[in-house]
């Protein structure tokens, strides 16, 4: 059975059992959560030996090509682009859309939400290199630099480097095999992760307030995903057959719905882009970490929609243009430094959002925390959607993908 049949059927069981159980109940919740924490261990167990190694020895091999700056800046090129092109859809959608209202809900104190981005490269450089091998799992970004720093030491002198060179290759071999046993059994990890979203769903539909937001994401996350962005790559790669991509990318889609979480879904997006697109390591190794790091439009999307609904929800009054660009642009720039947030791109992005749009709507956030784990789910369903789609083309346009 493949992967993402097995994704998809633990995925079913789990909404099928969370929507039966009791969301009141405090022991079934406790022990949700507490499965739901397991499980995201679970998926990101394996990220960092996969992208140490396989990034090390893509980074030397691809500068024994003069492809590495290349495949770089095409990667670049294409976060921003995709980036802008997701935000423009978002911001259209919700101008041509019927106002939408949430009731104001009293909310608790607001708390101080920042991205940091000094935080963010200073992290890169800790005072010990090797100490960014024991991160948390959350911030992966200064394990890339370092296997970046690593692959091209390894072209200094072949004399020296050959019998790490092979080793390195050895490690990343045996890990990305190691992680396929662990996308094998990711399909009863995912029944405990879409049981409790399946809980949380059902509570929130009870309530009865949210159901207009809830069809406007749903709705434009599930034509983005699965029309607009593959017609989108469909001219972009050259006008290859992009129900194929669409029909490899569900699993890593699922895994990143589910669970919310971008690096949770990253082991399982390398395997399916390796075993079902037929994208070469040496390509995703290198594009992969640059998408799930630095494009996050999803995400930015979805927490700018939300933002024009708290806005609509207090005042009687539509956005203009100007502000709905304004609001876009901010969105934008959000969405290049969200790598601390792995686990819950969309709300913070949200925060964010509110606190430097000000005008009285810094609390604005609060009253959609309800629906937090709503909105980081379509937010990282599209991050994966666009990573999957864009690494593929990347691959197809540089030589590096095979048809299986």
């Amino acid at each position: 059975m493949k992967v993402w049949v097995k994704l998809l059927i633990g995925s079913m069981l789990g909404a099928l059992l969370g929507w039966f159980l009791p969301s009141d109940n405090q022991a079934v919740m406790t022990v949700l959560t507490r499965l739901e924490e397991i499980g995201i261990g679970i998926g990101r167990y394996m990220a960092a030996p996969i992208l140490i190694f396989s990034l090390t020895i893509a980074v030397y091999e691809l500068r024994q090509d003069n492809l590495f700056w290349r495949l770089v800046l095409q990667t670049f090129l294409v976060i921003a682009l995709s980036t802008l092109f997701v935000i423009l859809v978002g911001l259209t959608v919700i101008y041509l859309a019927p106002t939408i209202r949430i009731p104001i809900l009293s909310g608790a104190q607001v708390a101080v939400v920042s991205l940091d981005p000094l935080e963010n490269i200073t992290g890169l450089f800790p005072s010990n290199m090797f100490s960014v091998l024991a991160g948390d799992g959350v911030y992966f970004f200064p394990i890339c630099i370092f296997a970046l720093f690593l692959g091209m030491g390894l072209s200094y002198d072949r004399s020296f480097s050959k019998p790490v060179i092979t080793l390195i290759d050895s490690l990343s071999h045996i890990f990305y095999f190691i992680g396929t046993f662990f996308a094998e059994i990711l399909g009863l990890v995912m029944i405990a992760l879409s049981a409790y979203w399946a809980v949380r769903y059902h509570a929130v539909l009870q309530e009865d307030i949210f159901w207009s937001i809830i069809l406007l994401v749903g709705i434009l996350s599930g034509i983005l995903g699965f029309i607009i962005l593959p017609v989108f790559f469909y001219f972009f790669g050259g006008k290859k057959n992009p129900w194929a991509v669409l029909h490899g990318s569900l699993g890593p889609a699922l895994a990143g719905f589910f669970s919310g979480d971008i690096n949770f879904a990253i082991p399982i997006t390398m395997h399916h882009l390796k075993e079902n697109l037929g994208v070469r390591r040496r390509a995703s190794a290198v594009t992969v970490p640059l998408f799930t790091t630095f494009c996050r439009a999803g995400s930015a999307m979805v927490a700018v929609i939300a933002l024009v609904v708290v806005i609509q929800s207090y005042s009687s009054l539509k956005l203009n243009l100007p502000d709905l660009f304004l609001i876009g642009f901010k969105g934008c720039i959000i969405s290049f430094f969200l790598a601390r947030h792995p686990g819950d791109g969309a709300y913070t992005a949200l925060a964010v959002l509110c606190l430097n749009y000000g005008k009285g709507f810094e609390a604005g956030y609060l009253i959609l925390k309800p629906l937090a784990f709503y909105l980081i789910a379509a937010g990282a369903f599209l991050d994966i959607m666009i990573a999957s789609f864009a690494v593929y083309n990347l691959a197809k346009k540089n030589g590096f993908q095979e048809d299986n």
